[in-house]
């Protein structure tokens, strides 16, 4: 068979980004993530290729695979028949809106699920010629999937995972077993079991430490249609790559990349102490913040609290809220809800026993300020308000002293 024909194992290899309609915008490109993290963020479509690699859903490598389906079948001649061009372009369209439908608000496709829709349209389309061609190479490339997994060396491992120097190492299968554990302790209805097989089917040999994270984390969200607990485990996967992050940029934790949740109980009064510190350094936030006693406010953090929350409401706060610098995030959840306490509490005649209670309600979840108050709270620019009260005089010099005064409130809220 001509290997032209629906070649999809490069489907989605392209770096450019389709964005599902209802989240075109979700973005803020003034707090652009690493690509990494990107590749995890809501409102987007992506794939799961068999590597486990997760690359933004491009369309033109569906148009590309339709068209060598095509030529495979009809012959050269068919790149030039504009019936081919058009019918091509409207099953790609096909293929497209279905996914678009099932996710609105964006997720994440196997590659598997993309070929079978491709098959899906072809059939419908009463294009069988074509369609048996697809299928037949399908088989045939995954027959030699297999065969190359099954000779493969023994005693060498299959998989073995590249360091930072580019040395490969074996796979640490009881770290992902561990990470996974503990990403589903005390959740009902989930199998930390299940996530590790399904992503270690769809790991590679020289993966990357953090594609083995996204991997695990990217399988729990896929999961999280069968069952909504998947999204505690989603977000706790998650949570380990935005510690990694932030503990690497304030310098502390050696080994930060494989902080759990019981080391953050030690690490926490640490991050919030270097926060601060960098913070003010940095000139990010209110020098005011350094008068508090930032070991008592260290103490009063509760590291559990990062446990409730769910994926998408973890991935917003990192996407729009936390403090950056160069487009890394060193703001971690707790420390950023002390850091809007801190500012709320700064003028209070006991300014730590007041932030340690704004802490405790904003991080139960029992009450949240408004979005103006979470951006600027303890920063340079406190403008804690969203709404206002204003009059307008019916004049001139009124009307537009009035556009001038509500665009200075709105600056910052």
């Amino acid at each position: 068979m001509n290997k032209r024909i629906g070649d999809t194992t490069d489907m989605q290899e392209s770096p450019s980004t389709f964005v599902a309609p209802a989240a075109a915008n979700h973005l803020d490109a003034n707090r652009s993530a690493s690509p990494v993290v990107t590749a995890t963020a809501p409102g987007l479509l992506r794939v799961i290729k068999r590597n486990g690699a997760v690359v933004p859903y491009d369309d033109d490598k569906i148009h590309i695979a339709l068209t060598k389906a095509f030529l495979a079948v009809e012959g050269g001649t068919a790149a030039a028949s504009p019936r081919i061009r058009e019918l091509v372009a409207k099953l790609t369209a096909l293929v497209t809106s279905t996914f678009e439908r099932r996710l609105r608000t964006g997720g994440t496709i196997h590659i598997e699920e993309i070929q079978d829709q491709v098959e899906l349209v072809l059939m419908r389309s009463g294009e069988h010629k074509v369609a048996r061609s697809y299928v037949l190479y399908r088989e045939e490339r995954s027959r030699i999937r297999t065969a190359n997994a099954a000779s493969a060396q023994p005693g060498v491992p299959a998989i073995r995972m590249a360091a930072e120097d580019g040395s490969l190492l074996p796979l640490d299968a009881e770290r992902i077993r561990a990470m996974a554990t503990e990403a589903c302790d005390g959740l009902d209805g989930v199998d930390a079991q299940r996530i590790v097989e399904v992503a270690q089917a769809e790991m590679y040999d020289g993966i990357k430490a953090k594609d083995i994270a996204a991997s695990l984390m990217m399988t729990a969200r896929a999961m999280v249609e069968e069952e909504p607990n998947y999204t505690y485990a989603a977000a706790r996967l998650l949570l380990g790559r935005f510690r990694a992050e932030a503990l690497e940029f304030l310098g502390i934790g050696a080994g930060a990349q494989g902080a759990t949740q019981q080391d953050m109980a030690k690490l926490y009064p640490a991050a919030l102490a270097a926060f601060v510190e960098r913070g003010v350094k940095l000139e990010l936030l209110a020098p005011e913040l350094k008068r508090f006693d930032i070991e008592r406010l260290g103490r009063a953090i509760k590291p559990k609290r990062d446990r409730m929350f769910t994926y998408l409401g973890l991935q917003t706060l990192y996407d729009r809220y936390f403090i950056h610098s160069d487009n890394v995030r060193f703001e971690l959840p707790q420390v950023f809800f002390m850091r809007v306490a801190m500012g709320l509490a700064v003028q209070e005649d006991e300014p730590e026993a007041r932030a340690i209670e704004f802490y405790d309600l904003l991080s139960s979840f029992d009450y949240m300020s408004s979005t103006p108050t979470l951006f600027n709270s303890g920063t340079l620019r406190s403008q804690l308000s969203s709404c206002f009260l204003t009059t307008v005089s019916d004049d001139l010099d009124g009307i537009y002293s009035a556009i001038r005064d509500n665009a200075l409130l709105s600056k910052w809220a």
